[in-house]
């Protein structure tokens, strides 16, 4: 039996390598036989680089840039050349704006800035590429993506690049070299590949869903939205949008489709004329994993928190797609399983198992990650691959 073993990162535990490797360990304890293939995945967040500089070859380098908290961190660049000479710089996000850089007492997102982001794309910038990926998710930012824009050369720092709250004092005079840094960038495609589809403002927007993970209360999510909205409206001001070809009324860049994602830094990217894809279906394609998928006769993904945000744009959700396109079954593997069978049938599963099934198993699970993610893949495995 071939066994095609694609999860994502574990977040907070296991890196989406780790997770493969201790899945295929399980397996291995009661399938000996079968064939595995491990394919470690990412939907733009943590891991994006990895990923990519697996299936990917091509010259990586190390960047310092400024974190989120202000402190120096490291982040990759990896850039490749395509058959026809087109050279890309992929980077990922999180490496410079990432939650995991921030303790749980550093965690505020009305202070924490993506400035580190702007230095990282000036990299990438700097090495001549025709194309720039970005991979967003898993981020510790909710400020628009405005110190990222700040470190471009977009304004002042001490306006833009002090966290999320600090922008409801943005004039739109702070912007004056918004239209000068986009030039920046003019014959330079940027793919600004998100996690997710939420728009910058809004009940579904980054400050109403997702802020409070990065430490905030509601009362400050309400904060920071209120500062999201009067820096998109200085945007307005100081670069006027497009007209809508088919309604003809003005184009709202805030309410696309991914401005959201990292915290707004995707409201931030198509600024500078970003075209948004799907993390997930970036990383699949460039893995190849449709055919890998076609030759397996199973295939077993997973990720921390299998719930309502695993529906729309994560891993489990595109490699399930994906095997169902070759009627392929997909099973899932989570640290909690928090959808029922209904929405987990609906998403291309055949089935779905939790490494902690009760609440009191949360803190041995966190305890030992890679021990009880193994044992749970070992009991998997008898019933996905009997023995003969």
């Amino acid at each position: 039996m071939h066994v095609l073993i694609a999860p994502d990162c574990f977040t907070g535990t296991l890196t989406a390598t780790q997770a493969a490797e201790a899945i295929a360990a399980g397996w291995r304890r009661n399938a000996p036989d079968d064939l595995l293939t491990l394919v470690p995945l990412s939907d733009g967040g943590p891991g994006f680089i990895d990923v990519l500089t697996t299936s990917r070859p091509g010259d990586s380098s190390v960047v310092t840039v400024t974190g989120p908290r202000g402190g120096s961190v490291p982040a990759a660049l990896h850039i490749t050349t395509d058959e026809g000479g087109r050279r890309t710089a992929w980077v990922e996000s999180a490496q410079a704006i990432g939650l995991h850089l921030l303790d749980a007492t550093e965690r505020d997102p009305g202070v924490t800035t993506t400035w580190g982001l702007g230095e990282l794309l000036a990299a990438a910038l700097d090495e001549g590429v025709d194309r720039i990926v970005v991979g967003l998710g898993g981020s510790g930012t909710n400020d628009a993506g405005a110190g990222m824009l700040a470190a471009l050369g977009a304004g002042p720092r001490d306006v833009l690049g002090g966290g999320g709250a600090g922008l409801i004092a943005t004039r739109e005079g702070d912007l004056a070299g918004l239209a000068a840094t986009r030039e920046r960038f003019a014959g330079v495609e940027i793919v600004a590949a998100t996690d997710v589809s939420s728009p910058l403002l809004g009940l579904q927007g980054a400050s109403a869903v997702f802020s409070e993970q990065k430490g905030a209360d509601p009362e400050q999510a309400q904060v920071l939205e209120g500062a999201l909205g009067h820096f998109a409206e200085q945007v307005r001001r100081a670069l006027p949008p497009g007209t809508d070809l088919l309604t003809g009324r003005e184009r709202r860049l805030d309410r696309e489709p991914g401005t959201g994602a990292a915290g707004g830094v995707g409201y931030a990217l198509m600024l500078l004329g970003a075209r948004r894809t799907s993390g997930v279906e970036t990383v699949l394609e460039a893995v190849g994993l449709a055919a890998l998928v076609a030759a397996a006769d199973v295939v077993i993904t997973g990720e921390g928190r299998l719930d309502w945000q695993s529906l729309q744009g994560k891993v489990v959700a595109g490699v399930a797609e994906l095997a169902a396109t070759h009627a392929t079954p997909a099973v899932a593997l989570a640290g909690q399983v928090l959808i029922g069978r209904r929405e987990a049938m609906a998403l291309g599963l055949s089935g779905t198992y939790a490494v902690v099934e009760k609440h009191q198993g949360v803190e041995a699970a966190m305890a030992d990650p890679v021990g009880t993610l193994t044992a749970r893949a070992a009991r998997v495995a008898t019933t996905w691959s009997p023995r003969r």
